[in-house]
């Protein structure tokens, strides 16, 4: 498999991951009585556990939008383009956009946690983990059905590492995120 194919079909291995990471962002002002923290407010040893950006409404989106984005790949893998860089059959998509799209948000759950147990702010950088939480949760729940070749986790982490902070920016600029992180 050559690097150019390896790079795409790792894209679209965690297409659905990715929608479900950037989902709550898109769904932030719609809603509103979903907006509610995933711990309740609630603490551990004085801090938050994970924060008021993690809410019910992002987690119940990214993981719908994980599934959809995986249903749509199901549409697509008759499609000769799209069976050259597909690593796995989509006739299960509801499991696999369930697996991605979970995957990607209990990653960044976990990320989250550290990072109030370290005193970082929401918002504030902590890099790497911000640019690839995602993708470890996502790659880790993908594995009860599918387990990647090496060099596709190793793609996915560095490509996801490279996606984050250039979609981030580009949000930044366009005035649809707060900061460039």
């Amino acid at each position: 498999m050559s690097i150019f194919l390896a790079i795409l079909s790792a894209f679209y291995l965690l297409l659905p991951a990715y929608m479900a990471n950037m989902a709550p962002v898109f769904f932030r002002n719609t809603f509103s009585f979903l907006a509610l923290p995933i711990d309740g407010g609630r603490k551990l040893k004085g801090k938050r556990i994970f924060g008021d950006h993690k809410t019910v409404r992002g987690f119940i989106f990214g993981v719908l939008l994980g599934i959809l984005t995986a249903s749509s790949q199901y549409l697509f893998q008759m499609n000769q383009f799209f069976t050259s860089i597909t690593l796995l059959n989509y006739s299960h998509f509801i499991l696999i956009g369930f697996l991605l799209g979970f995957g990607a948000l209990f990653g960044d759950l976990i990320k989250s946690f550290f990072k109030r147990r370290v005193d970082i702010p929401a918002g504030k950088p902590f890099i790497p983990f911000d640019q690839i939480d995602f993708t470890v949760g996502a790659l880790f729940f993908i594995c009860f059905i599918y387990v990647p070749p090496v060099e596709i986790i190793a793609i996915s982490l560095l490509l996801s590492f490279s996606l984050h902070i250039l979609v981030n920016r580009i949000g930044y600029w366009l005035n649809i995120r707060e900061g460039k992180w």
